[in-house]
């Protein structure tokens, strides 16, 4: 398997100050990092720890609000269980002090869902625009390309989100 570039992306609260977003995220990378030692997360746990052995790299993104409320759901409440329905595995924080609501969320990605110079999308993929016949041939051999499903869907689900 080729090397690839790793980096823990992020979902926080936006009404937190900048600080409190930093400190928030560091929960839920500490317990993304707790979770990788049990055994159901093997094959993950390499990745995590060759993300802590050579990237260390953070992208924390503004994850909206939050609300455990099952009737008003807050959209990082929201965005967490569209990671989980896709399979996304991901680290979650609730901070006691701010009555248990959910203020993060950690989750690793590779270089093919956000390096889009070396992995274009799709749609700027040139064999899609010179081979349009072959579109669905095309669309599957990118999808391989840029590493699956989950990469698809990641690649999709973080072009929505500004910066924290």
């Amino acid at each position: 398997m080729k090397k690839l570039e790793l980096r823990m992306y992020g979902l926080v609260n936006y009404q937190l100050t900048g600080i409190q977003k930093g400190i928030q995220f560091g929960h839920a990378v500490v317990k993304y990092g707790q979770m990788m030692k049990k055994s159901d997360y093997y094959d993950q746990s390499k990745v995590y720890d060759k993300w802590a052995n050579e990237y260390q790299t953070f992208i924390i993104l503004n994850g909206g609000t939050t609300n455990i409320n099952q009737i008003s759901l807050g959209t990082l409440n929201q965005h967490l269980k569209t990671l989980n329905d896709n399979g996304i595995i991901c680290a979650d924080f609730y901070e006691p002090d701010l009555g248990d609501q959910l203020t993060a969320i950690s989750f690793i990605v590779d270089e093919r869902v956000f390096n889009k110079k070396k992995y274009p999308d799709y749609k700027d993929n040139y064999i899609s625009k010179i081979m349009g016949r072959n579109f669905d041939i095309n669309y599957q051999n990118w999808k391989k390309k840029i590493g699956g499903d989950k990469n698809v869907f990641l690649r999709d689900f973080l072009r929505k989100f500004n910066l924290a």
